[in-house]
């Protein structure tokens, strides 16, 4: 306390300042990734032989007693060959990948600034008494 030549008197008076800040970080990172192929081959083969052989015969013979002859010849023959052979061949395909990735960052910052002021008595020589409080 101090005492003034006005008469007055002081008592407790404060008065102040304060900082405080927050600092916070937050990252994520993350990827993905799919491959995926899926591929037929398709092949048939045929194949026939075919062979046909056909003869047909015809023979006459005839001798008469007073000396005369008579022959007669028929005769057929057929051959027949055949071969095939059939290919299919087929290929189908397909093929895809995905890739993806990402990232995530967050801050924050928050300052806090207070300030405040606090008195408790004043003495003036009138006898008055006056409080005050402020922030």
């Amino acid at each position: 306390m101090s005492d003034f030549d006005t008469g007055a008197d002081y008592g407790h008076v404060e008065a102040g300042q304060e900082h405080e800040s927050l600092d916070q970080l937050h990252q994520v990172e993350g990827s993905e990734n799919s491959y995926d192929s899926n591929f037929g081959v398709y092949e048939q083969d045929h194949a026939s032989a075919e062979q046909t052989s056909f003869d047909q015969g015809h023979h006459v013979e005839y001798s008469n007693p007073d000396g005369t002859h008579y022959e007669e010849s028929d005769f057929t023959s057929y051959d027949h060959s055949a071969a095939e052979s059939d290919h299919v061949f087929a290929a189908e395909g397909s093929e895809s990948s995905h890739a993806s990735e990402f990232s995530q960052l967050d801050a924050l910052r928050h300052q806090l600034d207070t300030s405040f002021a606090s008195a408790t008595e004043l003495h003036t020589d009138g006898g008055g008494q006056l409080g005050v409080a402020s922030n």
